[in-house]
């Protein structure tokens, strides 16, 4: 008889439509996508919406477009129906109180009829009496046929978990990227609130519950879950249900140093989208972030250490590539700082890698062509053809595509020669010796031919030499001409993008205008 195969792994991302999604959500996002691609698994967006009272309209769909711009396709989910649905958490409610009521019934759980402000009085009586007790079980001592009575009577009441008697769990916690983890039910508050009064689930029966009756095999999710850990296993224990592996992933940091969180910080994913960040780059950034900073031991139990091959922390990957090279065992325990400078490093790399194909650089020219007309309306210089090779000349200094109009705006229209910058490039240049340059240069470049960067260099060269000045005055005085600015492309470089007759219309209308520019 052939053996079973392997279940193969099922994984979930889980957010809550709170607001919009952030980096560490898509990070999040990021890594359950590349387990389950690179194990030949799948995964599900399951929308936790047990809250309704901090649901900001609109999240979910937020939430899709950042994956979707990312290009994490998620398997099941809204709009994505699959055998696991439904996916939000508010349609899933008889699921909570089946289990809750299991719970009841084996006496790992109990009804809780007490006052706010009795559970108020409470905590602050037991912290002046110097425990670490969060409530005192009095609700614990009812008799059934008073909990009936007072459920019959319609009497508000939560469910909570018995933590006095939790069923042994022989087997240490133990997480995937933290290892063997101390015993943490001191910092739980005491027997937590399972089921609320308005019969919506607190996040940890729910996420237990749905864990189990979707089949999720792994659990990658945020550090900040760690805590509750314990917690999420007493309760798999207390239904007698096997928990699925986990792994939290380390929390990332801003610049400062401080938690990134959706109130501080350049955090929203939709933030990065507007301001013409590539995807890829982005995803790449968020990999690398604790992945592949370094390669270190790994330490599980009383295995011997191993060392675990990551990528360079500068290594250029789009998303095929960072599943290829995903390994969860690579992944420090360390936060991580997030590091503005790495994604524009990237994002520029990302952009070559791009443009090195055909259909790459046409596809990075119709992008660039909104931000240019955005930022010159009136501008002639719009041919695909031409803003290709603008993006070819400028691909060392280009960030994003959207620094294209500012990076070399002289392509687009004519030079700002008036303003501070310019000006000061014709500190010590008599307006003679500038129109001398620019008249000689005009002649010249007449019959110049063909049209290419080296010719145009062979010609500016030649009438350096026949203009008797020096090298570096000459091409001030031509590159103010043709830019207005100090730095940029090669003179030659910007002269043949122009072409022949937009080159000798700028340099001509520089010569008519100069007397504007120099102390008379």
């Amino acid at each position: 008889m052939a053996a079973a195969s392997a279940v193969k792994p099922l994984l979930r991302f889980a957010p809550s439509p709170t607001g919009p999604l952030h980096l560490g959500g898509l990070r999040t996002a990021l890594f359950n996508h590349a387990f389950a691609r690179k194990t030949g698994g799948r995964w599900i967006l399951r929308i936790e919406d047990t809250d309704a009272s901090r649901t900001v309209p609109h999240s979910v769909e937020g939430i899709q477009h950042g994956l979707s711009w990312a290009g994490l396709d998620y398997d099941f989910g809204p709009g994505r129906n699959g055998p696991h649905g439904p996916y939000f958490q508010s349609e899933r409610l008889d699921l909570y109180h089946h289990y809750s009521r299991r719970l009841l019934d084996s006496g790992h759980a109990y009804r809780c009829f007490c006052s706010p402000d009795r559970l108020a009085e409470t905590r602050e009586r037991l912290a002046r009496a110097g425990l670490n007790s969060t409530y005192d079980k009095h609700c614990l001592s009812l008799s059934s046929d008073d909990v009936s009575r007072r459920v019959r009577a319609g009497e508000k009441n939560v469910v909570r978990l018995n933590d006095s008697m939790l069923p042994v769990r022989p087997a240490p916690e133990s997480d995937l990227i933290f290892g063997n983890l101390r015993d943490a039910h001191a910092s739980l508050p005491t027997d937590p609130v399972l089921l609320k009064s308005d019969l919506f689930p607190t996040y940890h029966l729910a996420s237990v519950v749905d864990d189990h009756e979707m089949g999720i095999t792994h659990v990658l999710r945020g550090e900040e879950w760690l805590a509750s850990f314990p917690l999420h296993l007493d309760l798999y224990a207390a239904l007698s249900l096997t928990p699925p592996k986990y792994a939290h992933l380390p929390l990332l940091l801003n610049p400062d140093g401080s938690k990134m969180s959706k109130r501080k910080g350049d955090v929203r994913v939709l933030d990065y989208m507007r301001r013409g960040w590539e995807p890829d780059a982005v995803l790449n950034w968020l990999a690398l972030a604790g992945w592949g900073t370094h390669t270190e031991p790994s330490h599980q139990g009383d295995q011997p250490s191993k060392t675990v091959k990551a990528p360079d922390s500068t290594t250029v990957m789009n998303l095929s590539e960072i599943i290829n090279n995903f390994e969860l065992d690579a992944l420090t325990h360390r936060r991580t700082t997030l590091d503005p400078a790495k994604l524009a490093f990237l994002n520029k790399h990302h952009l070559i890698r791009m443009r090195s194909t055909e259909s790459g650089l046409r596809a990075q020219a119709l992008r660039a062509l909104g931000h240019i007309k955005d930022a010159f309306p009136d501008t002639t210089f719009t041919s695909m053809e031409y803003i290709e090779r603008a993006i070819l000349v400028l691909q060392g200094r280009l960030v994003t595509l959207m620094d294209l109009p500012t990076a070399a705006p002289y392509l687009f229209v004519p030079p700002a020669w008036d303003d501070a910058e310019a000006r000061a490039m014709l500190d010590g240049i008599s307006i003679t010796e500038y129109q001398n340059v620019i008249n000689g240069t005009v002649a010249r470049l007449r019959s110049t031919s063909p049209w290419d960067v080296q010719t145009i260099i062979n010609a500016l060269h030649a009438e350096n030499g026949a203009a008797g000045v020096k090298p570096a005055r000459f091409m001030t005085v031509l590159r103010h001409a043709m830019s207005g600015v100090k730095n940029g492309p090669s003179i030659a470089e910007i002269m043949d993008i122009l072409g022949t007759q937009r080159t000798i219309a700028r340099l001509e209308e520089a010569d008519n205008l100069c007397h504007a520019w120099f102390p008379r």
